[in-house]
């Protein structure tokens, strides 16, 4: 009943790992495989190694957290030898690259590394935190986004193009229409919104090592529903729901919005890796008790009424 085949992935059930969280390492991976996600896709990473910023990186607020981690990364040759070791969960929980790069050589020679070894490739365009002076100010320019998903679609041409967009435009189909016209497979909507600050009140300092940072969880679902909902009458291509999903509820609105797909991050922060299954078996029994025979006859149901 959750089973679909998107992208030549054939899912257990329409769940992901966003991301950020848990993705670090093929141990907590196969962890999150194991609780029960219909696939994973890995914290960013680029061409060289990247530090990041100091802690503190993230605090949590009422709905959510921010964070500003600052695209972390080991750099590709350290994260391809953890990727290696996941190909023995790839055919039942696919397993999406998540990269990032200040150019689209580096996009490319990142991709081209690790091609082998992923089922598809999500580009980040949309960090809001990013440290190296490239993130977000990417997914927001219509055109610098098409070139590099054109060319990263150019040199990869028999793996997904998945493409991560930011809320933080005005409109955010345009971004959306631009990476499809480039030969994107599929959208992930959304990354974090802002950036946004926490002060601490005793000492009236920021927070954050950072000072700013992405906003994420449940606060930034309406946000979020919204860039689907209008995205999915935009384009042509699947779309990766995330933002603030934290129970079946939440799937149900993203997929009647027009998600195929979800991802869940900040949700783990507070319920564990536990909250895969548990988001399967509760989205399972709604379908039964109201006549579906599969999960994919739900997507886009809010466009027909």
């Amino acid at each position: 009943m959750l089973e679909s085949n998107i992208l030549g992935m054939k899912l257990k059930n329409p769940l992901f790992l966003a991301a950020g969280i848990l993705g670090t390492t093929a141990s907590s991976m196969k962890m999150v495989a194991k609780a029960g996600a219909g696939g994973i896709v890995t914290k960013s990473f680029s061409l060289e190694a990247n530090d990041g910023y100091d802690n503190p990186t993230i605090v949590k607020i009422e709905g959510g957290v921010i964070n500003s981690v600052g695209l972390a990364s080991p750099g590709v040759e350290a994260k391809k030898e953890e990727l290696m070791e996941l190909q023995d969960i790839r055919d039942e929980t696919p397993v999406i690259a998540s990269i990032y790069g200040d150019s689209e050589e580096v996009f490319c020679e990142v991709a081209e590394r690790t091609k082998d070894y992923v089922d598809a490739f999500e580009l980040n365009v949309s960090c809001p935190h990013a440290k190296c002076g490239f993130g977000s100010n990417i997914g927001e320019n219509p055109e610098m986004t098409h070139d590099i998903v054109s060319s990263v679609k150019d040199a990869i041409k028999d793996v997904p193009i998945i493409v991560k967009l930011t809320p933080n435009v005005t409109d955010i189909t345009q971004i959306a229409k631009a990476s499809e016209d480039a030969g994107a497979d599929a959208l992930t909507l959304i990354n974090s919104v802002g950036p946004g600050l926490r002060i601490d009140y005793q000492t009236a300092r920021p927070i954050l090592n950072n000072v700013l940072g992405g906003i994420a969880g449940p606060m930034i679902k309406p946000i979020a529903l919204k860039c689907v909902y209008n995205t999915y009458k935009a384009v042509d291509i699947p779309i990766f729901g995330v933002g603030g999903i934290k129970d079946y509820k939440d799937v149900l609105e993203f997929m009647y919005a027009g998600a195929s797909l979800l991802q869940i991050g900040t949700s783990i922060m507070y319920s564990g890796p536990e909250i895969f299954q548990t988001i399967s078996d509760d989205l399972g029994n709604f379908l039964e008790e109201n006549g579906y025979k599969n999960v994919t006859e739900i997507i886009g149901l809010s466009h027909e009424l």
